[in-house]
């Protein structure tokens, strides 16, 4: 099988899984998560989950191994990497497109084990990797992550994307403080508030949302789960099966529906089969700016104020925040960037015009040249002399548009005897009585082409581009949560009565860590639940205390209620 060396720019957001941070709470929280949801799924959820559990390497009584999940989807075409928490969505998707599944290598807290907003290895080891062992939904997947990736996403979209890293990551920090909590509610209600519009990238994830993340497939009527975040989620994986939950025919109707990550969601799409996902995602790509190309496109790049990439002629990339254009006759006459820009020629950067060289942006006429009425690059070799353009040569070319380009030809790039760039000295560009360049500015480099076929999002030759940013390392450290010496004491307890599967369990050793659990910890249910599953006397009274209090917190019939019950009920006490 060919795998895809993960590029050098996707590098910086991958970590090593550090095995020893794990403690044993954290662990205990894995196993009962995995208890409920093996019962629970094995009935509810699409028939590949079961064995795909076991294809990609998903341990169930410990936090599986990253590096042995990768063993695993290697055999049918995959790879994963450990990733530190939430990464860009053009990361992710970008890994998702070369196959490669990001595994966030944080572990919930016990006290958020129903459900977290914040990419864990529950959600995404235990959520994602299953169903990829269905063949269609891995291309469905596959195929996702390519188009996502040339998705435009807009300015406002990253502040969201900002917003909801921050709140997910102050939720699951055991400490934050009320304050806190408001204060990154807040702001991801402002980041809300200011999205003035809906861009390819919102649309793009909320296809995403409705079949990789809340997805049901089947029959309407009694759906099969295979959405993550509903198979990662002990609360609403039981909540999204009752009747109050709408559930709708998937179709290209899903992206009118938005959603609330802090919310349990109203309704569902329930998809006939995964091979449906592909024709339905192809139809969304249809109305993409990287199909579509044009000064639409080019109108959504603007529109965005983020780095994207117009395509001109199939050949010639300019990568870089566009400002303006000018058009004439619904035709490009020049455009504009203001930010680093980087030219591309088939995909690949050109030797010298990277963001370092065009660092304060880039500008260029396009069109086709008036006396031949063909863009420069399809002129033949006599009509390229007629007009004198060489090395050395004062010129003045005039384009069907009536802009004029003046100045000396100083170099000619050339790819397959074909003319690309022509960089001027001593330029200026008039149009119209309007200035578009000045000599004094420098030399000016003109890409020769006549049209935009293709508009998407991101930079084109990706690894150069990002190497000349300022922010690397930004993903690179992989933080050890505060929690774990608060929890010193519990996390012993927790060790060992997990221990006890390779020592002689005695009623007298389960009574002294239950009174332990009980006077230190009395708020502490995870605990008194693994002392009780331990337990094989129900007439022990200690045992009876623990399901006492365990039924109390039951019978409050919230989700925690509801996990704890399904656990009781595998104990059968």
């Amino acid at each position: 099988m060919h795998f895809h060396k993960i590029p050098i720019h996707l590098k910086k957001y991958i970590v090593n899984q550090d095995y020893s941070l794990y403690t044993a709470i954290d662990q205990s929280t894995w196993k009962f998560i995995m208890k409920i949801s093996i019962d629970f799924f094995a009935k509810h959820a699409h028939h590949v989950y079961l064995k795909g559990l076991e294809k990609t390497g998903i341990t169930l009584n410990k936090i599986p191994k990253i590096k042995s999940i990768n063993k695993h989807l290697i055999q049918f075409g995959w790879q994963a990497v450990c990733v530190r928490g939430f990464i860009p969505p053009q990361a992710f998707m970008e890994f998702q497109s070369l196959r490669i599944l990001p595994i966030a290598a944080d572990m919930r807290t016990h006290e958020h084990l129903t459900y977290t907003p914040s990419p864990d290895i529950v959600h995404e080891a235990a959520g994602h990797a299953p169903i990829i062992a269905n063949k269609d939904y891995s291309k469905y997947l596959i195929n996702y992550g390519e188009i996502a990736s040339k998705a435009i996403m807009s300015s406002e979209d990253m502040n969201l994307y900002y917003a909801i890293r921050n709140l997910s990551d102050i939720k699951e920090k055991p400490r934050a403080t009320k304050t806190e909590i408001k204060n990154c509610e807040l702001e991801l209600q402002k980041a809300y508030n200011n999205i003035s519009y809906i861009s390819e990238s919102s649309l793009l994830s909320r296809m995403n949302w409705w079949t990789v993340e809340y997805g049901l497939v089947g029959n309407i009527e009694k759906p099969k789960i295979y959405g993550a975040g509903l198979l990662s989620s002990v609360g609403e994986g039981e909540n999204c099966l009752q009747l109050n939950v709408k559930k709708l025919p998937f179709n290209l109707d899903c992206i009118k529906y938005n959603y609330d990550i802090t919310e349990q969601q109203p309704q569902l799409f329930v998809t006939q089969n995964f091979k449906y996902l592909v024709k339905i995602l192809n139809q969304l790509s249809e109305q993409m700016s990287y199909k579509i190309g044009g000064i639409k496109g080019l109108d959504a790049a603007i529109k965005a104020k983020t780095v994207c990439t117009i395509e001109i002629d199939k050949t010639l990339q300019i990568s870089g925040i566009f400002e303006k254009y000018i058009k004439q006759n619904n035709k490009l006459v020049y455009i504009k960037t203001s930010s680093p820009t980087q030219l591309c020629y088939k995909n690949k950067e050109i030797k010298g015009h990277n963001t370092k060289y065009h660092y304060h942006g880039y500008s260029t006429p396009m069109g086709k040249i008036k006396k031949y009425n063909k863009s420069i690059d399809k002129l033949s070799n006599s009509e390229l002399k007629k007009l004198n353009i060489k090395i050395g040569t004062t010129i003045n070319l005039e384009f069907k548009s009536s802009l004029n380009v003046s100045g000396k030809i100083v170099d000619i790039l050339k790819r397959k005897s074909i003319i690309i760039l022509i960089t001027f000295t001593n330029c200026n560009i008039i149009y119209k009585n309007q200035t578009l360049f000045k000599s004094s500015w420098g030399n000016f480099d003109m890409i020769c082409g006549n049209s935009i076929n293709s508009v998407y999002g991101g930079p084109c030759d990706k690894t150069p581009y990002y190497l000349n940013e300022n922010n690397k390392g930004k993903y690179l450290k992989y933080n050890v949560p505060s929690y774990r010496k608060y929890n010193k004491r519990l996390n012993i307890l927790h060790r060992k009565v997990g221990n006890l599967n390779n020592l002689e369990v005695t009623y007298e050793k389960l009574e002294k860590l239950y009174l332990e659990a009980k006077n230190k910890f009395p708020n502490e249910w995870l605990i008194l639940y693994e002392i009780l599953e331990a337990t094989k006397d129900k007439k022990q009274y200690w045992a009876n205390e623990i399901v006492e209090y365990l039924t109390r917190l039951i019978n409050k019939n919230d989700d925690l209620g509801r996990a704890i019950r399904r656990g009781l009920d595998l104990i059968k006490f």
